[in-house]
């Protein structure tokens, strides 16, 4: 059978969470339009006919201004390094830019096959796009090319398709019916972030971090208490809103999210908590789960 590991790479927001979630056909990684909403190296398996794909989400490659930052980074470069087919996602809606230069300098992707994804072709004209494909294509000569319109799922079939030729024949590395390799946990806070994403409109998102601070899975309904951490108490005043509303309809969001997942009755409580500069501290992104650890 073919199989194999495959990274999708790119900057923030260029649409890698929807295309991983439009393949497996299911919301695997959280969607926002939020940059750097991707923190953490999120795998998803694809099982064909006589293939079984692993996908990998990846945080969007950027300049770093935090340790966080590097870290979102090097998950990113060590994901591609060791993939048997690389994805670069592109938005094709955008002009090569110094961005991209900073990307293609840092990615080690000439080790594997690499498929270059144009996504949100409807957001953009021929014109523009034949420029950008000419660009990558100087600087990328033995690429593939691939138009996508990943919210629409638009071509998905076709990338899949590609991907399969592409890889080795290997081994099934996931023998069972799981879709992800994370565990409930990971994406309980995943969907709590999200709801924060979505709901807070200030700068205040990328300074969020969560923490589930005790499940009691053997209650019914299941009792959970997570914190939502910032960096400023200023920050905190915003996530809780005037009267506590903005962190209400957080917590009614999330938990009606975090059922739908676990398909049983929950009881959500949030906190609030100040950890100054968090995103700096070694100490603070191992216990949040953001240190880049060998896959």
């Amino acid at each position: 059978m073919k199989s194999g590991f495959v990274a999708i790479l790119g900057h923030p927001n260029v649409g890698k969470s929807t295309i991983l979630n439009g393949i497996i056909n299911r919301k695997i990684s959280i969607v926002t339009d939020k940059s750097q909403t991707t923190r953490n190296i999120i795998r998803g398996i694809y099982r064909g006919e006589d293939s079984q794909i692993v996908f990998i989400d990846t945080p969007g490659i950027h300049k770093p201004h935090y340790k966080l930052g590097m870290e979102m980074n090097s998950m990113a470069y060590s994901s591609a390094h060791d993939a048997d087919v690389n994805i670069l996602v592109v938005d094709a809606s955008k002009p090569y830019s110094e961005s991209d230069e900073f990307l293609l300098e840092h990615l080690d992707i000439k080790n594997a096959p690499l498929i270059i994804v144009f996504n949100k072709i409807d957001q953009a004209r021929i014109t523009e796009v034949e420029k950008l494909k000419a660009t990558y294509k100087e600087k990328l000569p033995e690429s593939h090319f691939i138009d996508t319109v990943a919210s629409e799922r638009f071509n998905l079939e076709e990338l899949i398709a590609l991907v399969t030729k592409l890889l080795p024949e290997g081994p099934e590395y996931y023998p069972g019916e799981e879709v992800t390799d994370k565990d409930e946990i990971f994406q309980i806070k995943e969907i709590i972030r999200e709801k924060v994403l979505k709901t807070l409109r200030q700068e205040v998102p990328h300074s969020i971090a969560i923490y589930v601070d005790h499940i009691a899975w053997e209650e019914d309904p299941i009792n959970i208490h997570a914190s939502i951490i910032v960096e400023k108490d200023s920050q905190k005043g915003i996530v809780i809103g005037a009267g506590g509303r903005q962190i209400k309809e957080i917590g009614l969001k999330a938990r009606r999210s975090i059922e739908k997942l676990l398909n049983k009755h929950v009881y959500l409580e949030l906190f609030v908590k100040v950890q100054n500069d968090w995103r700096d501290n070694d100490d603070l992104l191992e216990l949040y789960g953001y240190k880049n650890k060998k896959q």
